[in-house]
């Protein structure tokens, strides 16, 4: 069984960072493709980045591409978010995601493994 734990997330003012950081654990995901996704208040689960193991290609939401950067820590198996000049349009619950296949898509119903979710707060 996959078990995914974030970290990180809080609360900052517009236009500064904050980091979140995804630890995986479990037997044979070592290939899976890992993503983040967001949901705000009254919207839909939304992609936000993702990035496969194997390879390291990564791919972002065209709203935060330039200002996102997810990355993979295979000493600890960890896929970092960093999230830099933040806009309080960026306030959701993010959620790490896995996916038992070695790629990544933006549809939320194609993912098999969610992490709880931290939130992060953007403030005017």
């Amino acid at each position: 069984q996959v078990q995914l734990a974030e970290s990180g997330g809080g609360q900052v003012q517009a236009g500064g960072s904050l980091k979140l950081t995804c630890a995986f654990s479990g037997p044979s995901f070592i290939s899976y493709g890992r993503s983040w996704f967001r949901q705000s208040p009254g919207k839909e689960r939304e992609f936000v980045a993702g990035i496969t193991w194997d390879g390291g290609r990564t791919y972002y939401a065209d709203s935060v591409k330039g200002r996102f950067t997810i990355s993979k820590d295979a000493a600890t198996m960890t896929v970092p978010l960093q999230m830099d000049n933040l806009p309080p349009g960026d306030t959701a619950v993010y959620y790490c995601t896995a996916l038992c296949s070695p790629v990544v898509v933006p549809e939320v119903d194609d993912y098999d493994y969610w992490g709880r979710g931290p939130q992060v707060t953007v403030s005017s």
